[in-house]
This record gives structure tokens, C-alpha cells and sequence, in this order.
């Protein structure tokens, strides 16, 4: 069974984020560039089913830039056989990124599709929705726990009254939360081997697909800066300052 992981590159996660002086977006000059922390947990979970004997092959596919390679590369060593990279340097919107998924879906028919819920810069959690939708194939989101047995999948989903477990019919596709796995990192002869390990260039209109986004981004702005706190010296005084100055009560 193939297994298809999709990965995207995002803003590294210790970085502090910086808007353009004219607020058009997000200033990535020379900033830290990293695979999202959601698609890292999807990527391991494939290469330990992987190591459990039921999959024989993991692809890992991207849709984004040509620098988009390193964290493709990232993935290769990490465990991926192959990858496959949909080069574009427009903004793409979850639907384009589910919708050139989908394409390479039609052409590899993977047994199972791992992506992470969400990234860390949109925080859209779409693309996975989008593509069960696409594909007409089973989903199970936000995924704690996932065991394979022959042609199925049983996903323990963690929900808002605690855990929900659904059985999937493969073909299908999941999408990973934060307790499914804890990561590995990527060890330096195997970054090495993942220089050699092969990688697909596509474009979308080798997809026959249209990615460019629908929706215009207006103005970026970063979040009011929090005011100091003050310490009060009793409780009708805080009961005080929460009913006059902040209005609370």
C-alpha cells in the first residue's frame, strides 16, 4: 500500500512574525522557513506505518515554490521514498492546494492520505476537508490514534466531549493532531541519502488545474500589544477596577 503524505512550508515556528511597513502581508525576508509542525506528525505517522510492515512506499507532495524542495527534503529524510512537488509561486488557498492534491491522488492511488489538520500560518484547517470532498473518499479529522487492519482504518478523532473513534473503508484520508505522534528528527547520513532520493517536478497546468488564489488579501496587521498589568492592594479594589475601568462586572 501507498501512503501519500502532503507537507507545506510555513513560517518556522520560533520565529517572531514581522508585517511589511505597508501591511500588504507578512515580511519573509530572511526569515527562518520550516514544514509546518502538523504535517511533521503526519509525516512520522506514515513512516511508522511504514516500519510496521503495512505500507510499502510513502510519498510526500507539496504545493507551493521552488524553495518548497527543502522541506520536501526534510521529509525524504525523514523516512519518505519519494516526492512530489507541484511548483508554483502563487498564494495558494486550501481549495487549489486540494485540488492539485487530488490530481496526484488520481494518478498514484494511495491506500491512504495522511495531512496535518491545519498550518500554523493559515490556520484554514480546509485543505483535508476539501480533498475527502474532491476525491469522494472517507475522511477521519483531527486523528490521536490510527490503526490499519487489511482495508481498514479506525481513527480515534479527538472531539469537543473527549475521543470519538471511526472506522474508514480504504482508500482514505486523515488528517493528524497534535497527540498522534511525537516527531523524529532527521539524522545527518540520512539527510545525506535524501539528496538522491527522487523528486517530481510538476506544474499545475501539467495537472491541468488552476491554483491561483479567489480571494484578495487585503491588509495585514499584527495584534495589539498587550497592556502591563497592574497589582491591587485588596479585593474591593480589584472588584473596583473591574467593574469602573474595565467594565467587566
Amino acid at each position: 500500500m501507498k501512503i501519500l503524505v502532503a507537507v507545506k512550508r510555513v513560517l518556522d515556528y520560533n520565529v517572531k512574525i514581522r508585517v511589511k511597513p505597508d501591511h500588504s502581508d507578512v515580511d519573509l525576508t530572511n526569515v527562518k522557513m520550516a514544514m509546518n509542525p502538523f504535517c511533521e506528525i503526519a509525516v512520522e505517522e506514515a513512516v511508522r506505518l511504514k516500519e510496521k510492515g503495512v505500507a510499502s512506499e510513502v510519498i510526500v507532495a507539496t504545493v507551493g515554490p521552488k524553495a518548497a524542495q527543502e522541506q520536501l527534503r526534510t521529509a525524504l529524510a525523514l523516512g519518505a521514498d519519494r516526492a512530489v512537488h507541484v511548483e508554483t509561486d502563487e498564494r495558494v488557498e486550501s481549495l487549489g492546494a486540494a485540488k492539485a492534491l487530488a490530481k496526484i491522488v488520481e494518478e498514484e492511488q494511495p491506500g491512504l492520505v495522511i495531512l496535518g489538520k491545519q498550518a500554523i500560518d493559515t490556520d484554514n484547517n480546509q485543505t483535508g476537508q476539501m480533498l475527502a470532498a474532491l476525491t469522494g473518499l472517507p475522511q477521519g479529522t483531527f486523528a490521536s490514534e490510527v490503526v490499519v487492519e487489511n482495508d481498514t482504518a479506525k481513527v480515534t478523532r479527538e472531539v469537543d466531549g473527549g475521543l470519538q473513534t471511526v472506522s474508514l473503508t480504504l482508500p482514505a484520508i486523515v488528517t493528524t493532531d497534535l497527540r498522534l505522534n511525537e516527531p523524529r528528527y532527521a539524522k545527518l547520513p540520512d539527510i545525506m541519502k535524501a539528496k538522491k532520493k527522487p523528486m517530481d517536478v510538476k506544474t499545475p497546468a501539467d495537472l491541468g488545474i488552476e491554483v491561483a488564489s479567489k480571494v484578495t488579501l487585503v491588509k495585514v496587521e499584527p495584534p495589539a500589544e498587550r497592556q502591563g498589568g497592574v497589582k491591587v492592594g485588596s479585593v474591593d479594589e480589584l472588584v473596583d477596577k473591574l467593574k469602573n475601568e474595565a467594565k467587566v462586572l
